[in-house]
């Protein structure tokens, strides 16, 4: 990383609000210790637990499927290129229920969503409906910011209103992540290359 990481524990001296910060970000970990980026974030207590505030709302209160979301995660990480974010979510995205095939063209593919061209025989092959829609979005938003009506139509259509409020939070939220991981190398990956995870 291109600072130090701050200690696993709160030092002696913290407030009591620091060490509060640390018990709550190690709660949402267990039964895992805290992972690097919580050790780039704690520099700053305050912002380390927004972030976790945050995060914890997109990971765990959302009504998205696994598959999806952290398909979505992984697409942004090969976007980004994050290599931290892509080995920890890949894994997370086949866990959740996506094909193997389907996270290869996550990895892979050349997105041009709406008036650019038409879907390849392997995404509509390899890809359901709502896998490509959000593909679409997850695209679009990265590279651009500005989603298409036709793309974010799709999206909700296949989501619904809450779905689609969702998934977008989730992709703006780690599109944040992945920035803040590369511009730190926290983890010290950046320039690997992103690899399929190996089948269990």
């Amino acid at each position: 990383m291109r600072i130090p990481y701050a200690p696993t524990t709160p030092p002696e001296t913290s407030s009591a609000e620091t060490k509060a910060t640390y018990n709550r970000i190690s709660e949402r970990r267990k039964p895992r210790p805290l992972i690097p980026l919580d050790l780039a974030l704690l520099h700053n207590p305050s912002i380390a637990d927004g972030w976790n505030t945050l995060l914890g709302a997109i990971r765990s209160k959302t009504s998205l499927s696994p598959a999806l979301m952290e398909m979505a995660v992984s697409r942004i990480a090969i976007l980004n290129g994050a290599v931290w974010e892509w080995d920890a979510h890949a894994p997370l995205a086949l866990k959740g229920g996506l094909a193997r095939a389907a996270l290869d063209v996550v990895r892979r593919a050349d997105v041009v969503p709406s008036g650019g061209r038409e879907r390849s025989e392997e995404e509509v092959e390899k890809l359901a409906e709502d896998e490509w829609a959000v593909l679409c979005l997850t695209d679009q938003m990265t590279r651009s910011v500005v989603v298409d009506d036709a793309v974010f139509e799709s999206c909700k259509a296949l989501l619904g209103e809450t779905g689609v409020m969702e998934m977008t939070a989730t992709v703006a939220t780690y599109n944040c992540v992945s920035r803040f991981l590369v511009a730190l190398n926290v983890g010290e990956k950046n320039g690997l290359n992103m690899e399929m995870p190996k089948e269990t």
